[in-house]
């Protein structure tokens, strides 16, 4: 699986960042297994040059999934670690709920089918 960061000029995107961001999804999302071909992150400063939210931090992931749609899902909060581990946890629950309902759907026998 591979993962890619993009950031806006406001947001720490050095090396450093882009380690603990593949650290964490593939903790994550690692028993997936080859589901999932690609994750890319984005991480911005929705309001760098005036603080009055503390959750200002935005990560949204893509989830790439082998022959279905991406899965895409948003957090924030007042740090970058803080939205990545928001917004991973939120993709490993969306994940596992799209695999599962396409599962059910291959596995569905409809009235007519021969076995």
């Amino acid at each position: 699986m591979q993962v890619l960061l993009n950031t806006d000029p406001h947001t720490d995107g050095r090396h450093k960042m882009a380690e603990h961001l593949e650290t964490v999804v593939k903790d994550a999302l690692d028993h997936f297994g080859g589901q999932i071909t690609r994750v890319e992150a984005h991480l911005s400063d929705a309001n760098s040059h005036a603080k009055a939210n503390p959750d200002e931090i935005h990560c949204t992931l893509e989830a790439r999934l082998v022959g279905l749609a991406p899965v895409v899902v948003k957090d924030y909060a007042a740090t970058a670690h803080q939205a990545i581990h928001g917004a991973v946890g939120k993709l490993k629950r969306a994940v596992a709920t799209v695999l599962a309902k396409h599962e059910s759907h291959r596995n569905t026998v409809l009235p007519g089918d021969v076995t």
